[in-house]
């Protein structure tokens, strides 16, 4: 089969297209045609050498999402058949024709949804309902702020809280202030030129938000915990700003009794994994089905050209997650 592999650590000019051995799916394994892989900055970081030779999955292929057809099933697999149509997770191995999938890890694709948008649902929407529900405790009422709400999981982050019922405020710059509001958010703050603190306070009467999802870390940190409600939860999902040691409050944290909560995909266990999937099929799935949720596809690539699609991610992506087109 067909996939992308790169020979060492590099600019996006290393990832090539070549031919590599099937994936054999064991006794729980689905075994996928891949029709769309969904690129995110995990794949990036990978490509430069981030991680290093370490490996978080089961593939040294790129790729942690796929969307496509069950081929074949593992001999403890009965509750799904060939040809049904699958989104899933994977240890790497999306950016290829063919992907062996943890069948604890997919979800069948709702009956609207395109190859293409299921795509861009699994890693986004997944690590934006652990994130925000299950770690945050998004609700009904509850006045949430999502940073980089213009990205990938970010956006998801909005569309998630809002639907919920939630207040929904962010961060995001100017060009993208209307895409973001257009998700259901009530205020964006420009991160570039307003105080996002001192936004949150005007919005609600000095109380602060009940709930914060963090991309960027850094001196972000202290001006998220002073942003917070008494009791508030501030889950930390990255590092965009390269900054991993910063001060901390912890006066503040002690006396609002504030929650401060770590989680990343790419390190999580099997298990982990498997409990975030299904938590996030009972919770979000069936919001895609009635139309309250709806993944957003911005630039698609043919797997060929998953090189281009890094550099675009590296430069800002755009609104909407990136895709590869993997249909021959």
């Amino acid at each position: 089969m067909k996939a992308i592999i790169f020979d060492d650590f590099g600019k996006a000019d290393v990832l090539r297209l070549a031919e590599v051995p099937m994936p054999e799916p064991r006794a729980g394994d689905l075994l996928m045609k891949v029709r769309a892989a969904g690129v995110n900055r995990a794949d990036v970081l990978q490509r430069q050498g981030y991680y290093g030779h370490q490996s978080y999955g089961e593939s040294d292929l790129l790729g942690l999402e796929v969307a496509g057809d069950v081929v074949a099933v593992g001999g403890d697999v009965t509750d799904i058949r060939p040809g049904e149509r699958v989104m899933a997770i994977v240890g790497g191995g999306a950016y290829a024709e063919y992907a062996r999938v943890d069948r604890s890890l997919a979800v069948r694709i709702p009956e609207d949804l395109d190859y293409l948008g299921a795509a861009a649902v699994m890693e986004s929407f997944v690590t934006a309902w652990e994130a925000a529900v299950h770690l945050g405790g998004t609700a009904r009422g509850t006045a949430v702020l999502i940073h980089a709400a213009a990205g990938g999981v970010g956006s998801t982050g909005v569309e998630i809280a809002h639907a919920l019922g939630a207040r929904v405020f962010a961060t995001a710059n100017t060009e993208r202030r209307a895409d973001v509001l257009a998700l259901g958010a009530e205020a964006v703050f420009d991160y570039r030129t307003e105080d996002f603190e001192q936004g949150v306070r005007d919005a609600t009467g000095g109380r602060g938000v009940d709930v914060i999802v963090d991309f960027v870390g850094g001196d972000y940190l202290a001006r998220n915990l002073r942003s917070l409600a008494p009791g508030g939860r501030l889950v930390q999902v990255g590092l965009l700003g390269g900054q991993d040691s910063t001060s901390i409050p912890l006066a503040l944290l002690l006396h609002n009794h504030l929650r401060l909560i770590g989680t990343v995909m790419k390190s999580r266990t099997a298990d982990e994994k498997r409990a975030m999937v299904q938590r996030f099929a009972e919770g979000a799935l069936p919001m895609f089905a009635d139309g309250r949720l709806k993944p957003l596809v911005g630039k698609v690539f043919p797997l060929a050209q998953a090189g281009q699609a890094h550099r675009i991610m590296e430069a800002g992506g755009g609104f909407g997650k990136i895709v590869l087109n993997v249909a021959v």
